[in-house]
């Protein structure tokens, strides 16, 4: 059977076909599954970065046993040591500490001194000499305790850059807040990203299993001379392939429980179990124009920017400001005489104004710098209002989009193993070679790679709704699709 096979130049011709079919599978076999990232919100200055999101600062110790993790747990964990709340945390209190140092120039400052002295002068060293006097003067001291007190009565200037100051701190508190949100949607997102991985695995684990079936069933078939060689090349390469596929799959599935452990502080020896399952809640629709509203109140990164432009305005104030008199006031008083016991109050009191008379070229180039800066806020403001109308239409097209998908798809996995087993059974039967029950496989193959990566993407279009809407706390709502 063997020899009249590898002579028949139709049966030679099917047998490279066959190869062919099974190496275009292996090519497809290695295509990962697709990653979702999402758009991080505009970074204040100093603030954290998008990749920031990404990293963590590890707490705990990795124990020997495996623990537990719940996509509650993971979003907790990240809540408290993923890199970008700490950066955010960090840059909140920098500001702060700016806002504090900016209202003291508006404040009174009072120090106190006390100074001890003794002198002793040579009268011959300065060039004195006077008959019958003593060339050595001393030693003779002081004792002065005196409290100086500077009052700023009018500094607009001044007054105009803590206004700003406070709406920097004011942003800044409120990017916090929006960091926690972009926390939830990285963690979730990897968190469905492993869960995704592990459907894949599985699902190759039974694909594997059935392809070996469908080997052995060719390899005995052709020991017996009732079916060709190429029965067995073609079942062969497709296990093969399906075995590469499960390998890339195996591996991709461990590099994202790394990345999820990056993101929420777990040491990376530490080994973790999923105990959450891919959710799936068919979503209903909502007004658009109304949920383009609720963000518009809700997100904290466009609230972010509303302080930032108005902190702008001050500085830009503040520059015009500059062109005005100032008056200050300083003043001491204390005692001072030989020793504590024998002092005499004394104080001191004046006041100052100052009036720019020819600084133009500063003036002006302080108030195009600030005028710059304020035409950059009020630009980023208008893209940040037409940003949070895009997201809120690109999550809701994207749930639509893969809901749709998630169904197709879920149709399709039900066809392809109806259709493997009837090829199966045909081919069991001696009816027909192998050549349907191998693309019924690469058809069952390809409908579960497109069901997990539907489901995927579907939760995770959820989650960037949440996001979109500022409500990204609130993450089980809508993966559960109330």
């Amino acid at each position: 059977m063997p020899s009249n096979s590898s002579r028949n130049p139709v049966l030679l011709f099917c047998a490279r076909a066959g190869l062919a079919i099974g190496f275009l599978v292996v090519s497809l076999a290695l295509t990962p599954l697709p990653r979702l990232t999402a758009q991080a919100p505009p970074n204040a200055p100093g603030g954290p970065t998008a990749a920031s999101f990404s990293g963590s600062v590890a707490a705990g110790q990795a124990s020997a046993q495996p623990m537990d993790l719940s996509l509650d747990d993971a979003i907790q964990r990240g809540l408290r040591n993923n890199l970008g709340i700490i950066l955010s945390a960090a840059q909140t209190q920098q500001i702060r500490g700016q806002r504090l140092s900016q209202l003291q120039s508006l404040l009174p400052t009072v120090t106190f001194n006390a100074q001890e002295a003794v002198s002793q002068v040579d009268l011959a060293a300065q060039g004195l000499r006077i008959p019958g006097f003593p060339t050595i003067i001393g030693p003779f001291g002081f004792t002065d305790l005196r409290a100086n007190l500077n009052l700023s009565l009018l500094d607009l200037k001044s007054l105009h850059e803590y206004l700003a100051a406070r709406h920097n701190f004011n942003g800044a508190e409120l990017s916090a807040q929006d960091a926690r949100d972009m926390v939830v949607l990285t963690v979730g997102n990897a968190y469905l990203l492993v869960l995704a991985d592990q459907a894949r695995v599985t699902s190759l684990d039974a694909q594997v299993a059935t392809a070996k079936i469908s080997l052995d069933q060719a390899v005995a078939r052709h020991e017996a001379g009732t079916a060709p060689r190429l029965d067995e090349l073609r079942a062969r390469v497709d296990y093969q392939s399906l075995q590469q596929q499960n390998i890339v799959s195996r591996n991709d599935l461990e590099k994202d429980k790394l990345a999820l452990a990056r993101t929420i502080g777990l040491p990376l020896d530490q080994a973790f179990n999923l105990t959450d399952k891919a959710p799936y809640s068919p979503f209903d629709q909502i007004d658009v124009n109304a949920a383009i509203r609720d963000a518009r109140m809700n997100r904290k990164d466009l609230a972010a920017l509303v302080e930032q432009a108005a902190a702008a305005q001050e500085q830009r104030k503040a520059a015009t400001a500059e062109r005005l008199p100032t008056i200050k006031f300083a003043g001491d008083y204390g005692d001072i005489g030989v020793n504590v016991s024998h002092s005499h109050g004394t104080g001191d009191a004046s006041g100052t104004l100052s009036v720019p008379l020819f600084k133009e070229f500063g003036l002006r180039g302080d108030a195009q710098v600030a005028q710059a800066q304020l035409d950059t806020a009020k630009a980023q403001l208008s893209d940040a209002n037409a940003q949070v109308d895009a997201d809120v239409r690109n999550a809701l097209l994207d749930i639509a989009s893969a809901q749709q998908q998630v169904q197709v798809a879920r149709s399709s996995v039900e066809l392809a193993t109806e259709e493997l087993s009837e090829a199966q059974q045909r081919y069991a039967s001696g009816v027909s070679d192998n050549l349907a029950v191998s693309q019924a496989e690469q058809s069952l193959a390809k409908a579960n790679d497109q069901y997990v990566a539907s489901l995927y993407r579907h939760n995770v279009a959820k989650l960037n709704l949440a996001r979109a809407l500022g409500a990204a706390q609130d993450y089980k709502k809508y993966l559960g699709g109330k």
